[in-house]
C-alpha cells in the first residue's frame, strides 16, 4: 500500500475495499483512509503540477466521502473545510 502511495497512484478501487471490509472496525477503516490523504498531501512538493494538485483534492474529496458513509458528520466536516 505504501509504494502505491508514494508514486500518487491513486485507486478508488482501494477506498471501496477499505469501506467494504467487515472483518475490522470502522474507526481503523477511518485511520486508514486518513493516513492515505495524509500520504498523498506529504508528497505533493513545490515542483508538483496543477493538475497533480487538483487530482490530489479530487481524491481527497472522495475518501472524505468515503468516511461519511461510515460516520457521516465526520466526514461532513472534512468536506465543509475542504470547501474554505
Amino acid at each position: 500500500m505504501k509504494q502505491f502511495l508514494l508514486y500518487m497512484d491513486f485507486n478508488t478501487e482501494t477506498i471501496d475495499k477499505i469501506i467494504d471490509f467487515k472483518t475490522i472496525k470502522d474507526q481503523e477503516k477511518i485511520d486508514r483512509l486518513l493516513r492515505m490523504d495524509h500520504l498523498m498531501y506529504c508528497n505533493l512538493g513545490l515542483d508538483s503540477t496543477k493538475r497533480q494538485k487538483n487530482k490530489i483534492k479530487k481524491n481527497s474529496r472522495y475518501i472524505y466521502r468515503a468516511i461519511s458513509k461510515i460516520n457521516y458528520e465526520m466526514g461532513r466536516r472534512f468536506l465543509r473545510h475542504q470547501d474554505k
